[in-house]
């Protein structure tokens, strides 16, 4: 995704989680246990409150400009290739990162990972409520199917708290499960009562939550008037955070 310096960066930005928290009542599959397959995720909203409307299409070519958490500079280019309703996200800027894009409202977040291959990286872009519910899309690299994951917090205060969490797989199976957010500096963990965790980082109203396990890095873009992309990154095992603005060629 980044020049030489951000490959270093992204040694510590990769996070541990192996899958989303999204664990089924019933007998159907949670996100975790589908295939994967050759194209980006796919994801649609459906929930008891009214999900924020997805912005335009962002599908483009761009030239990117960004800053390591040490604060060396880099450059290079970035591909948004639109599949369904994600987007595959294809970074070279000296090393290439390959990831998937989910867009709730003006935030798109991207989970992504070293090389051309971003197999077992997901991605959850939570809504935040102002009553501190979570209205949540979600998806995973190579995938064009959908899901679904909603969140009211039962306890805390702010992003942090306790949640009792619903949710639909992409055969529309619905599922339920306990997320915990704990803040961890610049970032939020995320832990599902399936013994599954994450890392998140805001931008606006928006969480991004990577998925993956130690290869995937994640970022959240705000996606501005003029579809230039303004985004800010992190990852598990640092609270420190890089920044990337993406300008259409």
């Amino acid at each position: 995704m980044k020049t030489q310096p951000r490959a270093q960066a992204l040694a510590f930005i990769l996070f541990v989680v192996a899958v989303i928290g999204c664990k089924s009542t019933n007998t159907s599959n949670n996100p975790a246990q589908s295939s994967q397959s050759t194209s980006s995720t796919s994801t649609s909203t459906s929930s008891t409150n009214s999900a924020p409307a997805t912005h335009a299409n962002i599908a483009w070519k761009y030239n990117i400009v960004g800053a390591n958490p040490n604060g060396s500079v880099y450059r290079g280019a970035l591909q948004v290739i639109e599949h369904g309703d994600v987007y595959q996200f294809r970074w070279n800027a000296g090393n290439q990162y390959d990831g998937v894009g989910v867009v709730n409202g003006d935030v798109v977040a991207v989970s992504f990972a070293g090389g051309p291959n971003g197999t077992g990286c997901g991605v959850v872009n939570y809504n935040i409520q102002s009553d501190g519910s979570l209205i949540g899309r979600w998806g995973y690299w190579g995938k064009d199917e959908a899901g679904t994951e909603n969140a009211t917090r039962t306890s805390g205060s702010g992003l942090a708290g306790e949640y009792d969490a619903t949710g639909k797989n992409p055969n529309g199976t619905a599922y339920k499960v306990k997320i915990t957010v704990e803040p961890a500096g610049n970032l939020y963990h995320f832990v599902w009562s399936n013994n599954t965790d994450g890392v998140g980082i805001t931008e606006g109203d928006n969480v991004a939550v990577g998925i993956g396990g130690s290869r995937c890095g994640f970022v959240a873009y705000e996606i501005k008037a003029d579809r230039t992309l303004d985004g800010v990154w992190g990852g598990y095992g640092s609270d420190k955070t890089g920044t990337e603005k993406a300008m259409k060629q």
